[in-house]
């Protein structure tokens, strides 16, 4: 009897200290995002922590794997945003679980892109339309408009911007997932604003500015698409013409206006010009003409223009310049010993290269030789103010008033051109240096029209 209950008494102490010293299976792990993005696609790396387990179930809800009994599992791919499930059901070896449950957040990855409109045109102010074609879930956005009216917008679409100023003007779109941001950026090129300028230049003829006047205008003008020109009291009234051409008939102080556009702004501006009663004369003043060896030296040109107001170097001399040489100064040296003007027709006489197409000028280099009856002074020449004295003129070829003079002064020496235009030159100065640089210099009046 005694054995019995001591084996009774040793049963119920075992079984006593089994039951106190019995601690159940604990499921338990953490999650990690690998390189830690958050984005798809995303690798969760998982860390277990149970405690007194033999079996494991993972499940993976939207994974890759969807489940597994391993252990330590390998990383777990999520391919699509949003929040998902991993729960770990733990078994010890008496058959007993625990389960353990985890939420992850897969973020949706940034595919960011935005296009833009320009209404109308890149003239100040510019509008632009933005369209925002960044795809994506659960994403917020920020707009800035460097230079823009609105400058900021946090809506998908951003309202049309306006760009007042020209310039490069940055447009950046910022996209977050709640994890990583994204960036897009692009530029609104703004054109300058209208300058409006213009200037004009006048035919050949009609440098003095007196009636008729014909002027060539030159738009300066920058940005701008459009013009509109007004001439009052000029030969068209107006025109939209960018480079136009208008003439004045009568003297008088005329208003030039030019509007100039870019599509959304007019620009104006005004300028005069004052155009002189004709006298019927051109006045050339201080033209230098060169002897021989200076001319034929390519240094100063003893070939003169009435019609072009210039002297030629022999180099300079092509068949477009020719036929309007209707002057030509023959200096035999810088003593000035030995002086004559000669048409143009016979220069070859004379030491020149011929002139092609040559056209012939009458001179009276000494009145007071030709037996011409002529007396025109140099007080005379000075007192010239319109063609009235040279109409009056009568300046017949002679062989007599074609002959040489020196180098006293005053001297006026008298033409007619071919085309019957009747003219005066008045000699000033003898400059003696360098054979090849010695020259006279004079002043020219000369009828504008027969």
């Amino acid at each position: 009897m005694k054995i019995v209950l001591k084996a009774f008494i040793l049963c119920f102490l075992l079984q006593s200290c089994y039951q106190e010293s019995y601690v159940p299976a604990v499921a338990k792990f953490t999650t990690a995002f690998k390189n830690a993005d958050e984005s798809v696609p995303v690798y969760i790396v998982l860390t277990n922590l149970s405690e007194r387990a033999e079996t494991y179930l993972w499940e993976f809800e939207g994974g890759t794997p969807e489940q597994t009994t391993q252990k330590n599992p390998d990383e777990i791919l999520y391919t699509q945003p949003g929040t998902y499930k991993i729960k770990l059901t733990v078994t010890n070896i008496d058959g007993e679980t625990d389960s353990y449950e985890q939420s992850v957040v897969i973020k949706d990855a940034i595919s960011i892109n935005f296009t833009k409109e320009i209404i109308d045109s890149t003239y100040p102010p510019v509008t632009v339309k933005f369209t925002n074609l960044t795809q994506g879930e659960g994403l917020t956005y920020k707009w800035t408009f460097d230079g823009g009216q609105p400058s900021e917008s946090t809506t998908f679409n951003p309202p049309a911007v306006v760009f007042p100023n020209p310039g490069a003007h940055v447009v950046t779109l910022a996209v977050f997932n709640g994890f990583e941001t994204e960036t897009k950026t692009d530029t609104i090129y703004v054109r300058d604003n209208i300058r409006t300028d213009f200037a004009w230049e006048t035919a050949p003829t009609d440098y003095d500015y007196q009636a008729p006047v014909k002027l060539f205008l030159n738009n300066l003008s920058e940005n701008a698409i459009s013009y509109q020109w007004e001439f009052p009291g000029g030969t068209a009234n107006s025109t939209t013409i960018a480079q136009p051409e208008v003439t004045y008939s009568q003297p008088g102080t005329y208003t030039i206006t030019l509007h100039a556009s870019n599509g959304k702004k007019v620009q104006s501006l005004q300028k005069q010009v004052t155009i002189q009663a004709n006298t019927g004369i051109y006045v050339l003043e201080n033209v230098k003409l060169g002897v021989n060896y200076a001319h034929n030296s390519n240094t100063i040109g003893a070939f003169y223009s009435t019609k072009l107001r210039r002297s030629f170097t022999a180099n300079e001399i092509t068949s477009e310049i020719a036929p309007y040489i209707d002057l030509v100064y023959q200096g035999q040296s810088n003593a000035f010993t030995y002086n004559k003007f000669i048409s143009p027709t016979q220069v070859a006489q004379y030491g020149f290269a011929p002139i092609p197409n040559a056209t012939d000028t009458w001179f009276i280099n000494s009145q007071d030789i030709c037996n011409c009856g002529l007396d025109f002074t140099e007080a005379d020449f000075d007192a010239m103010t319109t063609e009235a004295p040279l109409q009056n003129l009568n300046i017949p070829y002679s062989i007599a008033g074609q002959q040489q003079f020196n180098n006293q002064l005053p001297r006026i020496v008298l033409f007619k051109t071919q085309d019957g235009r009747k003219g005066a030159i008045k000699i000033k100065q003898f400059v003696s240096t360098a054979l090849n640089e010695s020259y006279l210099i004079c002043d020219i009046k000369v009828q504008k029209q027969p």
